[in-house]
């Protein structure tokens, strides 16, 4: 129970620190990046030097590449911004440089039955699609799958063939014809493998004393074979004979510890296919034992320091010939195989090591277990179960990560709702010929030199999805010329509207040389009239006799600051408007230093249509009151009536026929339009009202369009419990107190009789110790001479 107790404490630890190592990137590859290689696409669009740069820094980021766009002593990254203030600005909608990713199918064969043996069936679909990502920006696809009826299936039964598996033993001989009948039933194509386990052959797992290495079993005269680490018995067959034949010539075999050398088995058959024989198929693995696992670094004990290197190393007797050489692979190389080679195991384990192997089965992909009866007898019963639960679960993942690139996951399972985004797609209970969808979306921060691939598969199946990633990192601009015009007659490359300048040139247009650049009658242009001040007003570099600033500063002496207007709620300009020059130019019905006032009026029209109720006015979509009244629409004053109040009237003549109204509610109340409300009240704007006879009742007054409907709900009459509830409060006082005073009473008396009897029976011991220990007896004794009560005594 002590090892069973670590080794479920190592697999909870080891589940959460893999869980944490999912979240990191795994990288199968280099990946060449421009700029930062983790590209920050936090926060909204800045500008940027160059139109490579800007597509790289934010999603939402275009680039202007019109001539002539930015204005004199703007800076070129000015043309960096987002779609919407581009335009506004002027840039013509042909002129923006904007890439954006894109989805292609490549191959999409339609779903198919296939063959008997599966071949040709096609479950998943579509099988090979190129998307393009832009850095920051998302792009989404769907993926289908059809469960396809009587998919063949290979299933390899792996043993543990220790001492205490004797009995296990004699059920699993008889298994094979039972197995496949079963698995025909739900399968065209199935066949069966057998392999067994006991433990490295080296001390302290197995005796090394050469009469056990022979016989390692109790007692001489019982059939055992020598022990061994991994005996690969039988490969993948359709005869039920051949595995009960060569299961039946199978014995147990012994080992000194409790746990099993379970790992090393689970490893060499996944990787020794061509050994096993698996076919691209459904592949399932029953892994049978009563006891758990040796696992990495429990090799030390019997001095085997050498990792597991996870390659086959079967002999030609299908023996694992290296298992003294190497130590146990741990949980992460049997899981890794495992998924590698698509198989699916089951665990068929007993209660006691239940839970190590439930554990363990949540580190392993479509994975489950089963609990074993003490002999094996419900063996084929589980494994059926299990293939049911493996079947109908369709979990589409990939295959291995790719560096800087988020995926995720939504199912839609037979329904028109969608599940929530995840790491991996899965959907339960899936029927026959029943197709499921899964949204996948891709998402990533880096750039890529060539295309990246990524495998995209429903675990336990063959089929895989190749997505092949290009990444846009670059503006595809059409005016590029080596030697423009347009940069001072061939002075620079014109690419993307900038002038990219020769060696020795400089400016905006490539319009001085490097040896003008320090002239100072050029740098008289960069200053003040005055002569005082910095160049460029200190927000830019004086070149070529002209201011060239930076940021968003702009104007011939960069002396305009295009991030210095008011904010509104934090947002430049209110997020209407843009800023020019320290000036907010607003768009719209905006006005306002921070275009914060909406010339709307929908917040200041009440339901009747009046703006503001006709005691105020309107101004920034809020209503500005009159003296006296207040509200969001100044529908309320102090002293005046609410609208119930004013029309409590009509309503109570209406339905009740009392009132001040009463004797003309017809001509009084002419206007308005009374209805008795059978609903609960749930309405915000009932308010209670009385009649003149003090009956309550709920009152809803709508106005609109100078007509009035009152609603009137009746305050429902309850029974009247206010006697039984005083009355039964003060029985309730009075049982307590009665009873209280009785358990009182009885707690006394039971005490008076206890110490009574202690009592009596201290008075009982008391007399007997007078009456017979001599330590109360007199020490004094008197003898009676008989001479003196008249007897005859003979004289001396």
């Amino acid at each position: 129970m002590v090892a069973l107790s670590m080794v479920l404490g190592f697999l909870l630890a080891l589940s959460r620190g893999e869980r944490a190592l999912d979240t990191k990137t795994q990288s199968p590859g280099k990946a060449a990046e421009w700029g930062d290689p983790r590209l920050s696409l936090l926060g909204s669009c800045q500008p940027a030097p160059s139109c490579k740069q800007c597509i790289l820094s934010h999603p939402s980021c275009a680039w202007c590449k019109q001539l002539n766009f930015t204005a004199s002593g703007e800076a070129e990254e000015r043309r960096c911004a987002g779609r919407e203030e581009l335009l506004a600005r002027g840039c013509p909608v042909e002129e923006l440089e904007e890439p954006r990713g894109r989805r292609e199918v490549l191959e999409d064969r339609p779903f198919s039955q296939g063959m008997r043996g599966g071949q040709g069936t096609v479950q998943l679909a579509p099988q090979r699609v190129r998307v393009t990502l832009r850095p920051g920006e998302a792009q989404r696809f769907r993926v289908r799958f059809l469960r396809a009826e009587g998919y063949p299936v290979d299933l390899y039964y792996l043993m543990d063939l220790s001492y205490s598996m004797k009995d296990d033993l004699e059920h699993v001989r008889q298994l094979g014809h039972d197995l496949l009948l079963r698995l025909q039933e739900v399968t065209h194509s199935v066949r069966i493998g057998f392999g067994s386990f006991v433990d490295k052959t080296v001390l302290p797992f197995v005796s090394t004393v050469p009469s056990k290495l022979r016989h390692p079993c109790p007692t001489r005269l019982e059939p055992c074979q020598p022990p061994f680490s991994f005996h690969h018995v039988l490969p993948l067959t359709s005869e039920a004979k051949v595995f009960e034949r060569e299961v039946g010539l199978q014995n147990v075999s012994g080992n000194l510890d409790s746990p099993e050398g379970g790992f090393d088995a689970l490893l060499q058959a996944a990787v020794c296919q061509e050994q096993i024989g698996w076919r691209n198929v459904s592949r399932l693995l029953v892994f049978t034992s009563d006891d758990i696992f040796h696992t990495a670094g429990d090799g030390k004990l019997g001095g085997i320091f050498r990792p597991s290197d996870g390659r086959c190393h079967l002999d030609s007797n299908g023996l694992y010939s290296r298992s003294t050489e190497f130590d146990y692979p741990s949980v992460g190389q049997v899981a890794q195989a495992l998924s590698a080679a698509n198989i699916q195991p089951i665990f068929a384990v007993t209660s006691a090591t239940l839970p190590v192997y439930q554990e363990l089965s949540k580190l392993i992909p479509k994975s489950t277990v089963g609990e074993l009866s003490e002999n094996s007898s419900n063996v084929l019963q589980l494994i059926m179960d299990a293939y049911n639960s493996l079947s109908s679960t369709v979990t589409l993942k990939h295959v291995s990560p790719l560096p800087g690139v988020n995926i995720s996951y939504m199912s839609q399972c037979g329904g028109p709702q969608q599940g929530e985004a995840g790491d991996q797609g899965q959907c339960d209970n899936v029927r026959i010929n029943q197709t499921v969808d899964f949204w996948v979306t891709l998402q990533t921060t880096h750039c890529f030199e060539k295309p990246q691939f990524l495998k995209l598969r429903a675990l336990g199946f063959s089929e895989e999805l190749t997505v092949e990633l290009v990444t846009l990192c670059d503006c595809n601009c059409s005016d590029v010329q080596p030697q423009a015009p347009h940069c001072s007659d061939g002075q620079g490359r014109l690419q993307c509207g900038v002038c990219s300048c020769a060696p020795g040139r400089r400016g905006r247009l490539c319009e001085c040389s490097e040896a003008e650049m320090s002239s100072p009658d050029l740098e008289s242009g960069c200053r003040d009239p005055n002569g005082t001040g910095p160049l460029c007003s200190g927000k830019g570099r004086c070149q070529c006799g002209r201011c060239r600033c930076s940021g968003q500063s702009s104007g011939r002496l960069c002396e305009c600051d295009d991030a210095s207007c008011e904010r509104h709620e934090g947002l430049l300009c209110g997020g209407f408007g843009r800023c020019q020059c320290g000036v907010c130019q607003c768009w719209g019905n905006h006005t306002g230093r921070a275009c914060e006032c909406s010339g709307a009026v929908d917040s200041c029209t009440s339901p009747s249509g009046d703006q503001c109720s006709g005691h105020g006015y309107c101004k920034c979509n809020r209503c500005h009151c009159h003296r006296g009244y207040y509200g969001a629409l100044c529908d309320q004053c102090l002293g005046c009536e609410t609208p119930c109040e004013r029309h409590r009237a009509c309503a109570e003549c209406g339905v009740f026929g009392t009132g001040p109204l009463a004797t003309n509610c017809s001509l009084a109340c002419a206007h308005v339009n009374v209805t008795l409300a059978l609903t609960p009240v749930l309405v915000v704007g009932w308010c209670k009202e009385r009649t003149v006879d003090n009956q309550p009742f709920f009152l809803l007054v709508e106005e609109a369009g100078g007509s009035v409907r009152l609603r009137v709900k009746l305050q429902e009459k309850g029974a009247d419990y206010t006697q039984a509830i005083v009355l039964g409060c003060v029985g309730g006082i009075v049982a307590v107190g009665l009873g209280l005073v009785l358990a009182y009473r009885v707690s006394v008396e039971i005490y008076d009789r206890r110490e009574f009897s202690r009592f009596e029976k201290e008075q009982q011991q008391l007399s007997w110790k007078q009456d017979n220990n001599p330590l109360y007896k007199s020490a004094v004794t008197t003898t009676i001479n008989p001479c003196f009560q008249g007897a005859v005594c003979p004289t001396p």
